[in-house]
């Protein structure tokens, strides 16, 4: 089965992105692999990697949720207070709440996640998804 090996994002502003993207992916278990003008990498300790490279022509941003591209990456965490607490953390780097961290029924009952947005308009959501059997 094929696996996610990495996934590259582009941004307006490299130094801001990293601002933003470094205190969340070190709260989830990545760290800087790699930070330099072409792009920062971070790994979580598999070969995945979440890499930031800055856009090749300014004024093409932040992209608009809906439109064609990127929509979200979703983060399956192991706790609602997973969740809570990296949507606060998120928040606190300067991202935008697109959806506070509550229950999706319209998913299952079981579906608690927040939804966040950074300046680049790159959204990423904290999710806890427990199976059925599990609860």
């Amino acid at each position: 089965m094929a696996l996610v090996d990495h996934l590259g994002m582009t941004v307006d502003d490299l130094t801001r992105a990293k601002e933003q993207f470094d205190p969340v992916l070190t709260a989830l278990g990545y760290r800087i692999g790699s930070d330099d003008p072409a792009g920062i990498a971070w790994q979580n300790g598999t070969e995945t990697e979440l890499i930031l490279l800055p856009a090749r022509e300014e004024g093409t941003g932040p992209h608009v949720h809906g439109r064609v591209g990127w929509q979200h990456l979703a983060f399956d965490v192991p706790s609602p207070d997973e969740v809570d607490r990296l949507h606060a953390i998120a928040v606190d780097a300067g991202w935008t709440v697109v959806r506070a961290p509550k229950l999706y029924p319209r998913f299952n009952d079981r579906y608690y996640a927040s939804f966040v947005e950074d300046d680049n308009g790159i959204r990423i959501e904290f999710m806890f998804n427990p199976p059925r059997d599990a609860c």
